[in-house]
């Protein structure tokens, strides 16, 4: 299963280093692989493909959190027999879910794990909305904090990890709490005037935000928060999040389920794995054992 297809984003990391970085750190470490440049999210659907229609099962993204994104879901497009492989070798600005498993976030520091036996059986996300079905790998936000990834994409780069915490407070003013409801499992609901709801299937975001401490991306469930309260109680909530001591907040409500309808003003932003997918309503479900994640 270890022949690899290695996607590189070239917007990710320093341009003009990333790819040649990669074919170095493959060349040194003796791991075979055919290395594919991708010049947009179509260019990516192509590639993928074309793997596939060769027999490719194994696909490494180069990139940050959004590139996993973009491959996961190029890979969701295609009909496979048996879950595909999807490693990533980080270079973006934000790598989070990568952090779930404790596994290096630089290029040269991932690439060896490529050749390894190891592999975890992984769920994901299906988002569906008025923008139609997304599939994210990590976390799906609506409220504040999707808002703040629109400010964060448009800081420089230097700004680095840091970017979506600033952005965070950079929008909290402007941002309006509201009425939101949220449903899980057909059974349980939490209700009332919030300010964002986040359905996570790994434990971090947000460059390196401690979000959901208690979720497995393996149990067949996602894990639900809402937060509520007016913005000042941002102010005591952000600092715990980051530590992922924030579940026991009374301003914090936590589910956990495997199908979550979350109903929503109509102009709040939604992201997925820290990319703007669209606004408004959405549901979300658990898709079981959907691909293989190198280790």
């Amino acid at each position: 299963m270890n022949h690899w297809w290695v996607i590189v984003n070239p917007a990710a990391g320093r341009p003009g280093e990333v790819l040649a970085r990669v074919e170095r750190a493959l060349a040194a470490h003796g791991i075979h692989a055919d290395v594919q440049k991708s010049e947009s999210p179509d260019h990516l659907n192509e590639i993928v493909a074309a793997g596939k229609e060769e027999g490719v099962r194994c696909f490494a993204g180069v990139g940050g959190d959004g590139t996993a994104h973009l491959l996961l879901n190029a890979l969701m497009a295609q009909d496979w027999e048996t879950p595909p492989g999807l490693a990533i070798l980080p270079a973006g600005s934000g790598s989070d879910f990568v952090r779930t498993f404790g596994l290096p976030r630089t290029i040269e520091g991932a690439v060896p794990h490529l050749a390894s036996p190891d592999w975890y059986t992984a769920d994901i996300l299906e988002v569906v909305g008025a923008f139609g079905r997304v599939y994210s790998l990590n976390a799906v936000e609506a409220g504040v904090g999707a808002a703040a990834v629109g400010a964060a994409s448009r800081m420089p780069r230097w700004v680095g990890e840091r970017r979506y915490a600033v952005a965070f407070w950079v929008t909290l003013p402007r941002f309006g709490w509201d009425e939101v409801d949220v449903t899980v499992d057909d059974r349980k609901r939490i209700a009332g005037r919030a300010i964002a709801v986040v359905v996570a299937n790994g434990q971090f975001f947000g460059g390196g935000m401690n979000i959901a401490p208690r979720a497995s991306v393996a149990d067949g469930q996602a894990d639900v928060q809402v937060f509520a309260g007016p913005r000042r109680k941002a102010f005591s909530v952000m600092p715990r999040v980051i530590r992922g001591m924030h579940l026991t907040h009374k301003n914090v409500q936590r589910l956990v389920g495997s199908t979550i309808a979350v109903d929503v003003p109509d102009h709040w932003p939604i992201e997925a794995d820290g990319e703007f997918i669209g606004r408004g309503p959405i549901s979300v479900t658990v898709v079981p054992a959907a691909i293989e994640f190198k280790i």
